[in-house]
């Protein structure tokens, strides 16, 4: 199973949500380039950043910080929040980012995360779905949209989008368990899905339970900055590998 450290940023500083509430906001640590150095030694691969002040300004704030992350580790990093235009989703590429998550604008502008789809490929977006009793939120889980998950991931899947980050808002930074069920229910209607499990996460159980449910990786932060999961011990239990055409 492949495993996903999160930093999420605000004000350059590695923080967590509860549940999306910026009101919440905890700070873990004042260099998330340092926390990224950290988990590259432990044994991970890849790492989840995301731009919290992206998200909420609708457009990619903390490309500096994604700069020292890919310049400073080898591992392969997916960026979200905030990425809303062609020069956005440039910028973060040209950062140094392997993978881009495209969350709000996948609602908003279809048209356009289709046309990033095809000139990009599919190797290097990522849908972001969160959802909210069933419905897709955008803009920083802020506003909620009309739009149902299994409509909204059959569309893109069928337009060819592979790689699908979601995240159960409800369960966000909780520490009370995933929503394994809901992320069954995703592999079964799309077995090629390379789906990406999201919120909640709290022990290594809860890992063990998703990878039993044939769930192919998971993202998960504040486990780690809680000391929930003992990460070599996790790692030694799911050893990672980084993909050959992610290599430096």
């Amino acid at each position: 199973m492949l495993l996903i450290p999160a930093i999420d940023i605000i004000g350059g500083r590695c923080v967590r949500l509860t549940k999306g509430d910026y009101a919440t906001e905890k700070v873990y640590s004042h260099d998330p380039v340092m926390v990224a150095r950290e988990m590259e030694m432990l044994g991970f691969k890849r790492l989840h950043v995301v731009d919290l002040d992206g998200a909420r300004s609708k457009h990619v704030v903390n490309l500096d910080v994604l700069r020292r992350i890919t310049a400073e580790t080898q591992l392969v990093v997916d960026f979200g929040g905030g990425v809303k235009s062609d020069d956005d989703l440039a910028a973060v590429l040209e950062a140094g980012a392997h993978m881009v998550t495209v969350g709000s604008i996948a609602v908003t502008d279809p048209e356009r995360v289709l046309s990033w789809l095809k000139t990009y490929g599919a190797e290097h977006i990522v849908l972001g779905a969160d959802v909210r009793e069933g419905r897709i939120s955008i803009n920083g889980w802020k506003e909620e949209s009309s739009i149902s998950l299994r409509p909204f991931l059959d569309s893109y899947m069928q337009q060819g989008i592979r790689h699908v980050l979601c995240t159960d808002i409800s369960c966000d930074g909780m520490l009370a368990g995933p929503s394994t069920p809901l992320y069954r229910e995703i592999m079964t209607a799309h077995p090629d899905c390379q789906l990406i499990a999201s919120g909640g996460v709290s022990s290594i159980d809860d890992i063990r339970a998703l990878a039993a449910a044939g769930i192919p990786a998971v993202v998960f932060g504040k486990a780690i900055y809680e000391g929930k999961i003992d990460l070599p011990s996790l790692i030694a239990e799911f050893p990672q590998e980084t993909p050959l055409n992610y290599k430096h």
